[in-house]
């Protein structure tokens, strides 16, 4: 496994330079000059001269890359334009805004949709299984929009249960208190989609051979699904969360937006309406970077979840 480790490490590195050089000229060439953007409107040309030559816009292109990698090699990606904090202080301080509200939608959404899935799976064709696949459809269909402004109505104004919005410094405060509801309707929304998709899963194991056998030998219902049909969907499982944890982070901006959280998505979205390019660029690269991080884990969890994988 080590090996394997090793190997896929290894492999990772001109899959991330691929992104690095993607990224750096998509922002060179096809992006808006960053020193007409900074110097708006009424800026001189004497003005944009000179902030050409404090970004470095003025050095040839191959020199302005070697800046680039060194920019992400020692994690030091400047300052943003816009606020003029450093790019790394202003991921990590809004960072823990972002993960107080993202990480418990992960585990909900798995861990809800994992024991539902196998619940309507084994009732394959009833009344219970043609109206939660209804109930799903007409779910998957309404926008996230009318989630938010109807729980932020019913659960906020009309009930009371939740504040609308606001933040504090107190991890425990923000996550009892400011993050429950948004959580609510990110789960309300992902969870359709994904009991629908495990729910297949489910079908297609239990259509097995393997299935007939251990039932045949007497094994309770019970012991058939969560020793056999649930090991078994777990490799299409974890691949799903690989894709969706990067999901997952990314759509949770527009929650932060709507419940004014003041996390790393709400940063972005107004990074990419300042035009505040390190920002961005720092963004994209770590979200390469975690997405290539979260499918090696991925591929080691298989080998946990069934010891005949056999790693190439």
């Amino acid at each position: 496994m080590a090996a394997y480790v090793i190997r896929r490490l290894w492999q990772m590195i001109p899959t991330l330079l691929g992104v690095v050089l993607l990224v750096f000229f998509l922002f060179k060439y096809f992006g808006s000059d960053p020193s007409i953007i900074l110097g708006g409107m009424n800026a001189t040309p004497e003005q944009i001269a000179s902030i050409r030559q404090q970004l470095g816009l003025d050095k040839p292109v191959w020199e302005q890359l070697l800046i680039f990698l060194k920019q992400i090699v020692t994690f030091d990606w400047g300052k943003s334009w816009a606020t003029q904090e450093p790019v790394s202080a202003l991921f990590a301080s809004r960072m823990p805004a972002t993960l107080t509200v993202t990480v418990p939608i992960l585990i909900l959404e798995v861990l809800l949709a994992i024991p539902f899935a196998m619940a309507v799976a084994t009732v394959r064709g009833s009344l219970t299984d043609r109206t939660v696949m209804i109930c799903t459809t007409v779910a998957v269909s309404i926008s996230l929009l009318v989630y938010v402004i109807l729980a932020q109505y019913l659960f906020a104004f009309r009930l009371g249960w939740f504040p609308v919005q606001g933040w504090t410094k107190s991890f425990w405060v923000n996550l009892t208190t400011y993050a429950p509801l948004p959580i609510l309707v990110v789960v309300a929304v992902g969870l359709a989609p994904q009991l629908r998709l495990y729910r297949s899963f489910f079908l297609d194991e239990l259509g097995h051979d393997y299935v007939r056998t251990a039932r045949a030998k007497g094994l309770s219902e019970r012991t058939v699904l969560l020793k056999h049909v649930l090991r078994n969907a777990l490799i299409p499982i974890l691949t799903n969360v690989a894709v969706l944890l990067p999901g997952v982070f990314v759509g949770s901006f527009l929650i932060e937006v709507f419940f004014s959280i003041p996390g790393l998505g709400r940063e972005i979205l107004l990074a990419v309406n300042r035009g505040d390019y390190p920002v961005i660029q720092a963004f994209a690269i770590y979200l390469a970077a975690l997405t290539m991080s979260v499918n090696l884990i991925v591929d080691l969890l298989y080998k946990l979840v069934d010891p005949r994988v056999v790693f190439k």
